[in-house]
């Protein structure tokens, strides 16, 4: 069940979505209330699940990661405890930076970086061909970052 916001809520989480540097004075200023009122309500947030992470979002390109991958799996069998192995072999693995269950014709989509192709191709044959459960993988090379973020709309 969804957490009730108001909105100044709403406003604030809005803001720290963009930017969770900004002060508890300069996020009072911006949403019209008091520091006090700030800092009881990012606390909240944090307790409550609604702030799940505090983040350095990194340039892929500036750290020498500069290929991004978009990979479809279609596992072999879908017995709850051979998904359990590869959503934590996923998991396990830093190259991979999202990884989704979805429904349709694949079983997960994940997006995965690494710095080069070559890179990546050692990454696919230890990870996806050497699985005995992976049944086909499909891999789309990202060409370029259009939009990219995980901010939450707050409509």
């Amino acid at each position: 069940m969804p957490i009730s916001l108001d909105d100044v809520d709403k406003r604030l989480l809005t803001l720290l979505q963009k930017n969770n540097r900004l002060t508890a004075d300069e996020l009072g200023d911006k949403v019209g209330t008091s520091r006090s009122s700030v800092q009881r309500r990012v606390k909240r947030f944090r307790e409550e699940g609604i702030i799940e992470a505090d983040i350095s979002v990194l340039s892929p390109k500036a750290v020498g990661r500069s290929m991004t991958f978009i990979v479809e799996v279609e596992l072999e069998r879908e017995r709850t405890d051979l998904l359990d192995d590869f959503r934590r072999s996923m998991l396990a693995l830093e190259d991979v930076q999202q990884c989704y269950y979805v429904t349709g014709h694949t079983d997960f989509i994940l997006v995965v970086t690494a710095v080069d192709m070559t890179a990546y191709e050692e990454f696919s044959r230890r990870v996806f061909t050497e699985n005995a459960n992976i049944r086909r993988f499909h891999s789309n090379v990202v060409v370029s970052r259009v939009k990219t973020g995980l901010d939450v709309p707050l409509d």
